[in-house]
């Protein structure tokens, strides 16, 4: 398992202090989701590496109040995440798709309950290398002629994708089979999850996706708003037309519906035992859902509406 601890003084508490955001009780105005009580211990959370910088600022934002507890985050992907967590190892797992029927059972079978929490909403973004100057907007049918099975080994120059395009060779990074998001667009874009072209700069890092596509004007990849949103110095978000028009990726697209096919929910999902029988994990997730607002602003998530708001804070006062 790849797990990272939490900084004291990181880039996302510096966020927070710059866009004026307290370090305590955010914009739902709680006092303390510890109650005021110091407490010790450890928080292990793995899984997506889309959701991966939420909750690590939301462990940041957690430590200005409960300095002695750590949080440690890992990018095992959201499959990844799922089998360690339900296998009893993990506390939390980010994920950027809910469960699946297969991960239940293994769950189940361990005897590991759970609660589903979303936290944010991400609009997962097709990007370019800021040097390209050919594509501004891609169709979903154009995306599954890039992505799909028989693509592979036989569509690899961009006029073969679309006329218009220049015959340059086709670089393509994308996130690995462990990973949520590579779940979700090999879904919506190629019509079976987990179906797609396996010739293509595989990974789970998204920071290793966005060094390969930067560095080349033809390359393409995919991966969460976030990521785009930090580096959009050197890359490009490519529109998205599903029929309706070529559209950005957006907060407000997301929301509305108007991204489609490639906005989604992101999620947590929480142990009920750790829940129970660790203070601390129940401060956090009490913490995070309070405060979710602050915490995605911190990250440059996409903040939740006010009814997926009441539903995470119902949810983390059900725990416990």
């Amino acid at each position: 398992m790849n797990r990272t601890p939490l900084r004291r003084a990181s880039l996302a508490s510096v966020a927070v202090l710059a866009l004026g955001l307290p370090a305590c009780g955010g914009d739902n105005q709680d006092a303390s989701a510890s109650g005021g009580e110091n407490l010790t211990g450890e928080i292990v959370a793995d899984g997506s590496s889309t959701v991966q910088p939420l909750t690590e600022a939301a462990g940041e934002l957690f430590a200005e109040e409960q300095p002695d507890v750590d949080v440690s985050v890992g990018t095992a992907g959201t499959g990844g995440g799922f089998e360690v967590f339900c296998k009893g190892q993990t506390d939390i797992s980010n994920a950027s798709r809910p469960i699946e029927a297969e991960e239940e059972k293994i769950c189940k079978e361990t005897g590991v309950e759970y609660t589903e929490m979303q936290v944010a909403t991400d609009a997962l973004t097709v990007i370019t290398s800021t040097d390209n100057d050919f594509i501004t907007c891609l169709t979903t049918d154009e995306l599954a002629t890039l992505w799909g099975p028989d693509a592979e080994g036989e569509v690899t120059t961009w006029d073969q994708v679309n006329p218009d395009f220049p015959s340059e060779p086709i670089e393509l990074y994308g996130p690995g089979t462990d990973s949520g998001t590579f779940d979700y667009f090999t879904d919506e874009i190629n019509g079976e999850e987990g179906v797609s072209r396996t010739d293509y700069n595989a990974s789970e890092d998204d920071n290793t996706i966005v060094q390969g596509v930067s560095g080349s004007p033809n390359a393409l990849g995919y991966l969460g708003y976030t990521y785009y949103e930090e580096n959009s110095d050197s890359l490009k978000a490519v529109e998205i037309d599903s029929g309706d028009g070529c559209v950005a990726p957006s907060p407000e697209a997301a929301q509305d519906g108007t991204y489609t096919p490639l906005s989604r929910p992101l999620f947590i999902y929480v142990s009920n035992e750790a829940a129970t029988e660790q203070p601390e994990v129940k401060a956090f997730v009490d913490y995070y859902a309070q405060n979710d607002q602050s915490i995605a602003e911190a990250a440059q998530f996409i903040k939740l509406n006010e009814e997926q708001r009441s539903e995470l804070v119902n949810a983390a006062e059900s725990l416990g």
